[in-house]
């Protein structure tokens, strides 16, 4: 296949090519046209800091996300100070440098279309 063509695709996260799962949550990732999609699902009390650091090793998450949120409230916080509220219906371009959690008692469920690839994976 070229870089020029493009096929019909139809994928289902029921049905994953990877799941990676850490404290409170998990991702899913299907591909889909040689891109990664990944679904996350945090449940209540997590925390990229908490849950996810120790597999990246890194201070902050260092991960860009473009991200369409589908359920629950994730709150932010990037590295230059800036916080904000994400709910269902909003997209969020996060650059490298945040950490974030789940905000009230409902798991927080979101499409990475960027980022996902190296979410929460272990080396070795």
């Amino acid at each position: 296949m070229t870089s020029t063509e493009h096929r019909t695709e139809h994928r289902d996260f029921a049905e994953p090519d990877e799941v990676r799962t850490f404290g409170n949550g998990q991702t899913e990732l299907v591909t889909v046209g040689r891109s990664d999609i990944g679904r996350l699902v945090l449940q209540p009390g997590w925390r990229w800091s908490v849950d996810v650091k120790p597999i990246a090793g890194t201070e902050l998450c260092e991960a860009p996300h473009f991200q369409y949120h589908v359920a629950g409230t994730l709150h932010v916080a990037m590295a230059d100070g800036t916080e904000f509220e994400a709910g269902p219906g909003q997209i969020t371009s996060l650059p490298s440098g945040h950490d974030a959690w789940v905000v009230g008692d409902e798991p927080v469920i979101l499409v990475d279309f960027y980022g996902a690839s190296n979410y929460a994976k272990t080396t070795g």
